[in-house]
């Protein structure tokens, strides 16, 4: 049930009252209260921000900025009542309501934001600080967050999780809607960080192919986090989203749900992805584990993968280019080298009697799970030498990558560029000099911003 009324705005808005359905709709007198207390307390400001990105949803700009000054007088409120919970939307988007009454799919997403924004202050609030300070701690928080979001489902291994850019050429953005196609005709299902280019791509691609097979049980999967949702709003393609307490555990969260990963070309925060998953496969303890991995894109990406080798190369080595292949122009070669290695992955997991839903057996160190929050000084301080383990150097190169992302499109790292300036990396020369040849290209194939001129938030010093 919704009702609606317009208010008079230079941009359509509408006010609204929703009833929730589904996550949120069997709740104790007790949870409900306790929802209620976090949603208006200090997350509040973090709810609407979420809730606002939900909303606008298929934006083109990548700006966190952008909602919150299109709407200024948004808000939500979480309120309580016999039944279960009711959310009120004022002066929301009209652009998520079709005459009057909320798109469903928008509404689904919006619920998912209350359900997990409520469920990281009450059941990860600070009396539970000492759990999250193991590994086994930050692993059964990852769990307990994808149980409680309905993601983890007993069944056959078919989940593809696919990373890349959100700013992309066309010819890219459709070579992953062929890619996501040819999945989607051999049954894998697509989970991605949600937002749009070459996270939408294969979600597209892939319907085709499920309703060609009559496939009706999908699952389209986006996991985000806080600090990039607003400037990555889920696509509408998106039916299952899941939004984790920061890109550690959204990271955790792929590499334990996903069978296999697919890296499209993309920028500062594809980098990082492809040098948190290789720092952990590079461990002794997951060196048998199999876990497909391939980067792949149209022909005229090949010198993007050609520079990406280059430089896992020089800085983990040659024995890192073992656990993944590079696959350039054919889609259906992709899905097909997929679907071989996750049926590996499942002779595996039977072997080791672990679950298909959850990769328990991957060990992930704390250096990988601990939150990293890049400030100018531990930005400066990152150990960026020769001579470490490719584990430990990995895990410092994923950092400077996400301080990179935080910079460009988080709005707490927007906020101290502008104030301190651009954050300054340091290390030796060979791997500064491949650092920067890296970022270059970043920033001239236009993969760091979508729009307008863009201006580094870092400085690159050997």
């Amino acid at each position: 049930m919704t009702e609606t009324s317009t208010a008079a705005k230079a941009l359509p808005v509408v006010n609204a009252r929703i009833y929730p359905k589904g996550g949120l709709d069997v709740l104790s007198r007790d949870e409900v209260a306790r929802l209620k207390d976090a949603s208006s307390g200090g997350m509040h400001e973090l709810l609407r921000r979420c809730a606002l990105a939900v909303l606008t949803s298929g934006s083109a700009s990548d700006d966190p900025r952008a909602a919150q000054e299109l709407y200024p007088d948004f808000d939500i409120q979480v309120l309580q009542q016999d039944r279960g919970v009711r959310i009120d939307l004022i002066n929301a988007p009209a652009m998520a309501f079709v005459d009057g009454e909320i798109i469903r799919g928008v509404a689904e997403l919006l619920f998912a934001v209350v359900r997990d924004l409520a469920y990281t202050a009450i059941e990860l609030g600070p009396e539970y600080a000492a759990d999250l300070e193991s590994s086994a701690g930050l692993t059964n928080a990852v769990f307990g967050l994808l149980r409680n979001a309905r993601i983890l489902q007993p069944a056959e291994p078919n989940l593809v999780v696919c990373w890349g850019g959100h700013s992309i050429s066309r010819d890219e953005y459709e070579y992953t809607k062929d890619v996501g196609y040819e999945l989607g005709l051999r049954g894998l299902d697509i989970c991605t960080g949600c937002g749009p280019g070459a996270m939408k791509g294969p979600m597209k691609g892939a319907t085709i192919a499920h309703a060609k097979q009559r496939k009706r049980r999908t699952r389209y999967i986006g996991i985000t986090e806080p600090g990039i949702i607003a400037a990555e709003s889920p696509n509408p393609i998106v039916n299952h989203l899941v939004i984790m307490p920061d890109i550690e555990k959204r990271l955790e969260a792929f590499v334990r749900l996903g069978h296999g990963i697919i890296v499209f070309p993309g920028g500062v925060g594809t980098a990082e992805e492809i040098l948190y998953l290789l720092g952990i496969l590079l461990r002794e303890e997951n060196a048998q584990l199999p876990f497909p991995l391939i980067l792949t894109g149209p022909v005229a990406a090949a010198p993007y993968f050609e520079q990406i080798d280059k430089f896992i190369r020089l800085t983990l080595g040659d024995a890192a280019t073992d656990r993944y292949e590079i696959i350039v122009g054919d889609p259906a070669a992709v899905a097909k080298r997929m679907t071989t290695g996750i049926a590996k992955v499942r002779e595996y997991r039977i072997a080791q009697k672990d679950s298909f839903y959850f990769n328990w057996a991957l060990t992930i160190p704390l250096t990988f799970q601990q939150p990293f929050a890049p400030t100018h000084e531990a930005m400066a301080g990152l150990d960026l030498h020769h001579g470490r383990k490719p584990h430990e150097l990995a895990a410092d190169l994923r950092r400077a990558f996400s301080g990179i992302v935080a910079g460009n499109v988080k709005e707490d790292g927007m906020r101290r560029i502008e104030q301190f300036g651009p954050f300054q990396i340091h290390g030796d020369t060979d791997m500064m000099q491949a650092l920067d040849a890296l970022l270059r290209a970043f920033v001239e194939q236009r993969r760091m911003k979508i729009a307008g001129e863009y201006r580094p938030c870092y400085e690159v010093l050997a």
